[in-house]
Parts: structure tokens; sequence; C-alpha cells
């Protein structure tokens, strides 16, 4: 897919088996049987895009890592990237939507706690910075130790651009705040002229929250801000010219909101 001057390429690291809890004890799925699997779980993508525009490479999201249990399949992020003919070197930023393990898995190396993106400078929000990298709010506990101590590292050698507001990334590429999920989540907008496209992160799961808006994640940091975020972000969608795709959507593929009686998502 392309917007104006800058490419995007979808890229899936492996799956997320969510059960049905994943989006809150009140979610019903009488009404969606067939969004479980057999075990009784959703398999949702684990997605990270790449950005490629006339003089940068970008990456959105890093995947969970070479990670595989009950939850999470991962690892093969690095394989998606050689199959497109390109090399963590030639990434010159990794940009993540927010701090958690699915979406920052292949930015430090867990063996040397080395960067896998050697030439890359990293950024996230600000606000998720303070809360899981200085601490702050405990929030040293939800990082891993390799990804806390490689964190530090990058700072320390001046690698490390935080971002907020709708602060920009590359051209054509920006950052639009979507706190809620975690408090310093913001989705990645590339616009050219009229066109948009949004990437949701995580500040939309799955687009059956669009009819079940009252299902969050059970990673929600603000249950009640992300909600009013996702509806924010809905009607985003609802604007012509607009698509978006989010880190667990399916075939990460790209999709707008028919607005009207009714509103439901087409791709």
């Amino acid at each position: 897919m392309r917007v104006g001057d800058v490419e995007i390429l979808p890229l899936n690291d492996g799956w997320l088996h969510a059960p049905a809890a994943f989006f809150g004890p009140t979610a019903d799925f009488a009404a969606h049987q067939d969004l479980l699997g057999p075990d009784g779980t959703m398999q949702l993508p684990i997605g990270a895009f790449v950005l490629r525009t006339n003089d940068t490479t970008v990456l959105i999201d890093a995947g969970v890592g070479d990670v595989h249990n009950s939850y999470f399949d991962g690892g093969r992020l690095l394989d998606r990237l050689t199959a497109n003919g390109l090399t963590p070197g030639d990434i010159d930023r990794v940009v993540c939507t927010h701090l958690h393990a699915d979406h920052t898995g292949w930015v430090i190396d867990e063996r040397d706690r080395s960067p896998v993106f050697g030439n890359a400078v990293f950024s996230t929000g600000a606000a998720d910075w303070e809360l899981f990298v200085e601490q702050k709010a405990g929030g040293r506990a939800a990082l891993s130790p390799h990804l806390y101590e490689g964190l530090r590292a990058l700072a320390d050698a001046d690698r490390v651009e935080l971002l907020s507001g709708d602060a920009p990334i590359a051209p054509g590429v920006s950052c639009l705040a979507a706190p809620g999920h975690t408090p310093g989540h913001f989705v990645v907008v590339i616009s050219s002229g009229t066109a948009r496209a949004l990437l949701l992160g995580d500040a939309i799961t799955c687009p059956v929250q669009l009819e079940e808006a009252e299902w969050g994640a059970i990673a929600d940091v603000d249950p009640a801000l992300a909600a009013r975020t996702r509806e924010l972000l809905w009607r985003e969608l609802e604007t012509e010219g607009t698509v978006g795709t989010g880190a667990h959507f399916p075939d990460l593929e790209f999709g707008r909101v028919l607005s009207g009686e009714g509103r439901r998502w087409l791709t």
C-alpha cells in the first residue's frame, strides 16, 4: 500500500492466541462464535509495519520476538524483513506505538542486550517512557530486564527520541496521541493531501469493537480513557479518504468505517 511518497509494508511476527476474556469479563461471544477457534481463543496477528520514504526506512512496532507459549507464537519478523529485501541494518528508525511486550520484542537482543536494529534511532511515547523506563508509578516491573537495560543503554548513547502530541516521524508521517491502552500510546498517521492511513497499534484491538463498543482489552491501563479514544478513532475512520489497521487486525488489512444506519467495518 502507498500513501503519497510513503510505502506501507505490513509484516506479521506471529500470532496472539487471545482468550474470550481478553476483551474484558463482560465480553459475550454468543454472536461472534466465528471469531473463536476450536480452543476457544481468537488467533490474531502480531503486526509490525515498515514505512519506506524516498530517504528513510521506519519500522512501526517490533513484534513479540522469539517467544513461543500458550499466548504468543512469534519469531518471524526478521525473516519477513529478509523476504522483502531488507536487513535489520536498513532500518533507520524504530517507532513503538507503546511499550508492551508484543510491540517491543525485537528492539533489544535478549542474549547480549544489544539493539537488533543497530543503525536505528528508537522512539516511543514520552508518557510510556516515564511509566515503563523511568519507573514512575512502579512501571519497571512491566518490562523484561533485557529490554529495560537495552533501552537505558540506547538513551545513554543518545539514540532515543521521545514523541508526544502530533510530532513528525518522517516526511508524510507523524504521530497522534491515543492514550488509554497505555498513557503514551499513539497512532501513526501517514498522509498525503486528503489521503490518510492510520496505524492504530493497540488503541483498537480488533474491528469487532466497532460493533461491541463496550469491549476493551485486558491490558488497558485506563479502560474509560481507552474507550473514549476508540470512539474518536472510529470517527476518524469515517472520514473520506481515511483508512486504518491495527497491530492485531485480521490479516493486517486496511479498512474504513461506513457510517449511516449501523456503522460497519469495510476492508
